[in-house]
């Protein structure tokens, strides 16, 4: 039988509808255009292509994958991150619309902070620990007024990821990637204006709630905590004031019904100015941002 691009999608689409999986033509669609090499709207455009066997049989075998549940994402090998495309396999979380948040809070932030110091385009440093893809600092590179930039991650596995991304997208130079857990990678004194993160932050509670695209195929390093969730989270907010300068920006991303707890731990730190929640597209609390008022033991440290 001889099938053209949309009718294969059509029948593709219905299969993957009557497993469970939301957004079935969309995605069906974005696999025939991976095997067809074209984008999705060419798919349209060339609606009564005939496709030769090879074909047909290199798109069933994607949406074989597809239907094990594995994530479209790591089909593809790749996902669209605000101005950026990152190579994404299951080695890295998926980075997800609520870190697009977490990031334009970030730049926002650091554009007054240049505006109001009088600091260079290139004058300001960020970490981001467990970096994962890359995702955050690279954004932070490509669209910030960063000049050091620094990430780490615990898994020297997520830091190829990033380092090949960091070369993709023409920022690696830019960025320096260090392999330790949280703060071990860090020299004695040195400092930040940015610390961002967003860290594995979904209790052990929670692991029946995922989906199976999550629960059986993203790292459970970068998505589960001890202690409901928030022992990573913790251990940020306390350490942070080692590392960052006078003034400078904590900005975590968290789970959606964390942000009580968070706050009092913030709080509770003694060194912060009154924490800001922010909320994600879904209008969830995801984020929370509070800058430093008394860097631990009272000195500025080296950059």
């Amino acid at each position: 039988m001889k099938y053209t691009p949309l009718t294969l999608a059509r029948l593709a689409s219905d299969h993957m509808r009557e497993r469970g999986i939301e957004n079935a033509r969309l995605e069906a669609e974005l696999l025939l255009a991976s095997v067809l090499g074209v984008s999705r709207l060419d798919l349209y455009l060339q609606h009564d292509r005939p496709l030769d066997g090879e074909e047909v049989d290199r798109f069933r075998e994607l949406v074989r994958r597809r239907l094990r549940r594995e994530p479209l994402q790591y089909i593809l090998g790749e996902v669209h991150f605000r101005e950026l495309v990152l190579e994404v396999d299951p080695r890295v979380l998926i980075p997800r619309p609520e870190t697009e948040v977490l990031v334009g809070e970030v730049l926002a932030w650091a554009e007054r902070r240049g505006a109001a110091g009088g600091i260079p385009a290139d004058g300001l440093s960020a970490l981001d620990i467990g970096t994962g893809s890359g995702a955050i600092i690279l954004s932070l590179a490509r669209e910030g007024p960063f000049g050091k930039l620094v990430a780490t991650d615990v898994s020297a596995d997520a830091l190829a990821v990033a380092r090949g991304n960091a070369e993709r997208c023409g920022v690696a130079e830019r960025v320096e990637f260090r392999e330790g857990s949280l703060w071990e990678p860090l020299t004695r004194g040195e400092r930040f204006d940015v610390v961002v993160s967003n860290p594995p932050y979904i209790a052990e509670s929670e692991r029946e709630e995922l989906q199976p695209e999550v629960l059986e195929w993203e790292p459970e390093t970068a998505l589960f905590a001890p202690g409901d969730g928030l022992a990573v989270l913790a251990a940020l907010i306390t350490g942070a004031p080692s590392h960052l300068e006078p003034g400078g920006l904590l900005a975590l991303e968290m789970g959606a019904d964390q942000a009580d707890a968070v706050v009092g731990l913030v709080r509770g730190a003694g060194v912060y100015g009154e924490p800001r929640i922010v909320r994600d597209l879904a209008g969830r609390d995801r984020i929370v941002l509070a800058e430093l008022v008394e860097p631990r033991g009272g000195e500025r440290g080296s950059r």
